[in-house]
């Protein structure tokens, strides 16, 4: 693999594992610096209880010739979102590649079952409850069995 991207910069929200972990090893092995984002350590898991960390994937990032850089964040709150940034350009000075991985919805995930017969409630529950201004427009727009806009009040 060629080293196109020695001295660049890589953020990947949501490495700890799939195609975010896949996507930090190759930047790493075309030469980045991969700052690698998720809420899983070798300290704490997150609710979805999964065993990959960061570490793993910052060291497979290093081990693919590129340096990899483990940052617990909960993307849901801005301040820790907010230190990472600072963080980056106190140490770089400059972001040339954003990957955006983050899942966090294993939860709703029923394999085996067809995608027309998921219980929708159940989803647009969860969105209700996790929806932050930095939400897509599609999550923000969605309603709950409340009729609500997912994450607004019930006042």
């Amino acid at each position: 693999m060629t080293r196109e991207l020695e001295g660049k910069v890589a953020i990947v929200a949501g490495g700890t594992r799939g195609a975010g972990r896949g996507t930090a090893v190759e930047l790493g092995a075309m030469g980045a610096t991969v700052y690698v984002t998720g809420r899983t350590t070798r300290a704490a898991r997150s609710e979805m209880d999964r065993p990959e960390t960061i570490e793993e994937t910052a060291e497979r990032v290093t081990a693919a010739g590129g340096e990899g850089v483990p940052v617990e964040v909960d993307h849901l709150d801005r301040d820790r979102v907010r230190a990472l940034v600072r963080r980056v350009d106190a140490e770089r000075g400059r972001l040339d590649v954003l990957v955006n991985d983050i899942w966090g919805g294993d939860h709703l995930t029923e394999f085996g079952t067809r995608l027309w017969d998921l219980d929708l409630d159940r989803g647009c529950g969860s969105c209700a409850s996790r929806s932050t201004p930095t939400s897509s427009p599609a999550t923000a727009r969605c309603r709950c069995s409340t009729g609500r806009p997912a994450g607004s009040s019930s006042r």
